[in-house]
């Protein structure tokens, strides 16, 4: 069988005329190299070489073999130099789970952002459930999650990455709709819809909070499982809402009216990854460093 030793002996010996010179080339023994083409010539059948007293001659079919091994090396060096540059391009694409029904402008300002700075990183983007996005980063099938929050868990680390203002959001027919501002207090008058906890605890808890802030009781009109069918009961009556600035302008509709709060209350959405012992990596530690600078 030849392999590429073979050749390489034998462009040094073809090259040199010598096989002493060859051999120091090639940083190997004169006999073991002289075995090698003589093993060469043999898988081809042909002789390579008219070996004289003094001197060492190519024939015809060593100099075409010279002439096909400089050609078949060249082209192996093209290709470890390609298959080299792909490795190095490559990566495996980041995992981000999102969660809670997130379409806030921050979010995908995030990832467009994302393939300017690290374009050999690709994302690969998982919606779920935000009970599902803890567990999924626990047995590490995520790399990095989005949330309003999920419960405490020693495992899982949560940072704020962003925060929007809460705003307040009216059917256009409200007594309200008209006010340029209005006040946790005057809104909260009014029944008030809410998020489901089973569904979206992080906002429930959030919205939960900043309501307990301001009132020591409220009625809640309806509870909404998604945030269209939260934007849909507003805008038929069943009830005023509460809204962070993001989702108010993403899901915005002419039936219903986003009117400021008097209060500076703040949504805040959270960017999530599992605690590793022996650190982050690397390109889980470079879209975290992203993520706030965006914030």
């Amino acid at each position: 069988m030849i392999e590429l030793r073979h050749l390489r002996y034998f462009i040094a010996v073809a090259e040199e005329l010598n096989f002493t010179r060859a051999a120091e080339r090639v940083h190997i023994d004169q006999t073991p190299l002289s075995r090698a083409v003589r093993d060469l010539e043999d898988e081809l059948g042909v002789q390579l070489f008219v070996r004289k007293p003094r001197r060492l001659l190519l024939t015809p079919a060593g100099a075409r073999l010279l002439e096909e091994a400089r050609k078949l090396f060249i082209r192996f060096e093209r290709t470890k130099r390609a298959v080299r540059q792909t490795h190095s391009l490559y990566q495996a694409p980041l995992r981000i789970g999102v969660a809670d029904g997130i379409s806030q402008p921050l979010l995908s300002e995030c990832f467009l952002r994302w393939q300017s700075v690290a374009p050999e990183v690709p994302l690969e983007l998982i919606e779920m459930r935000a009970r599902e996005l803890a567990a999924a980063l626990k047995h590490e099938d995520l790399d990095i999650g989005f949330s309003f929050g999920v419960p405490e868990d020693d495992a899982i680390a949560q940072r704020p990455a962003w925060r929007y203002r809460l705003m307040a959001m009216l059917p256009c027919t409200h007594e309200l709709a008209s006010r340029s501002v209005v006040s946790l207090r005057e809104l909260l008058a009014f029944p008030l819809l809410s998020c489901s906890e089973d569904r979206l605890p992080g906002m429930f808890a959030q919205m939960r909070d900043i309501v307990r802030r301001h009132t020591e009781q409220t009625t809640v009109a309806d509870v909404a499982f998604t945030a269209q069918g939260y934007v849909t009961r507003i805008a038929a009556g069943v009830g005023v809402g509460l809204a962070d600035a993001g989702h108010a302008q993403t899901l915005h509709r002419s039936d219903v009216v986003v009117i400021p709060l008097a209060e500076e209350e703040q949504i805040v959405t959270y960017v999530l990854h599992k605690h590793q012992r022996f650190g982050i990596a690397g390109p889980v530690q470079r879209f975290l460093t992203h993520v706030s600078t965006l914030s």
